[in-house]
């Protein structure tokens, strides 16, 4: 079974999949102990390796290759990845494509966004025609063999969500995102007009979205959830709090209890877990 029909079988089975949103190795080592699903965040892959906000800055090879040090890691999770309009280009966005369901990813988001592009929380979103993104889905939709698509929209305008939502409904993509939506009723309202289609909702702290459980978002009918910052957000936090308490310390160091605390052995046996897990190599590649 190739990592694009688990994910795709997992989406069609009851109650909303939860994907955690992870930005680098160590984050992701914390949330597959938690969750068998991640989502390879563009906010948090574009924070983590350049310092630098979602506006579009990511270089999709360096995107490839932390994927691929992902899929060698985590054989059995699920991991949907972030591809932001598919780095401009129709060809690119093929390549790329092509290029992750090589190396194991289960799936990918591919928004309607024009540069310069940003999260999909913030003001001043600006969308492609939709014809022209259309035609960029409908080449990747082509390219992909069995890979998870996810349409999204990132539109603002009331008439122009839904109707986005419907014309992304009515393709072949497997699941639709509307991203930014801001209250249950608007979710209601994206449901009804999608259809059977499944459909996506992700949520980001401090984002326009309500916070919802997932019992909520299943009863609305969202199929899945992506959580893109909880790690990024945990580590600035809990980063930021260490440092101040080192340095009213004077530069020493909090006693670590051996049971519950962070210190070198809990990192340590973290760590082991990625080179005692059993290797998969990803059914996509052929072999």
């Amino acid at each position: 079974m190739t990592y694009g029909k688990k994910l795709r079988d997992r989406i069609a089975g009851p109650g909303t999949t939860p994907l955690i949103g992870v930005y680098d190795m160590y984050s992701a080592s914390i949330a597959a102990k938690h969750y068998d699903g991640m989502f390879v965040s563009g906010f948090g892959f574009a924070a983590s390796y350049y310092g630098l906000p979602d506006i579009g800055f990511i270089a999709w090879p360096d995107m490839v290759a932390f994927v691929q040090r992902l899929r060698g890691a985590f054989p059995h999770h699920h991991l949907l990845v972030d591809i932001d309009d598919g780095y401009v280009d129709p060809e690119v966005a093929c390549h790329v494509v092509e290029g992750l369901e090589r190396i194991g990813a289960s799936g990918v988001i591919l928004e309607d966004q024009k540069r310069p592009r940003r999260c999909g929380h913030a003001d001043g979103k600006q969308v492609l025609p939709l014809e022209e993104y259309l035609e960029k889905l409908d080449q990747v939709l082509a390219t992909r063999k069995d890979l998870v698509v996810v349409a999204r929209t990132d539109a603002t305008d009331e008439h122009d969500i839904l109707h986005r939502a419907e014309r992304l409904a009515a393709t072949d993509a497997d699941v639709v995102l509307v991203d930014g939506v801001r209250s249950v009723e608007w979710i209601k309202r994206i449901r009804k007009v999608v259809g059977d289609k499944p459909l996506l909702f992700n949520q980001i702290a401090g984002g326009k979205s309500p916070r919802l459980s997932l019992g909520e978002l299943s009863d609305l009918g969202v199929d899945v959830a992506i959580y893109s910052t909880p790690c990024l957000f945990a580590a600035h936090e809990a980063m930021d709090s260490a440092l101040t308490g080192l340095k009213a310390a004077d530069g020493r160091l909090p006693e670590v209890d051996p049971a519950s605390g962070i210190g070198v052995q809990a990192s340590t046996t973290l760590l082991e877990r990625n080179i005692a897990r059993d290797r998969l190599v990803p059914q996509s590649v052929g072999v």
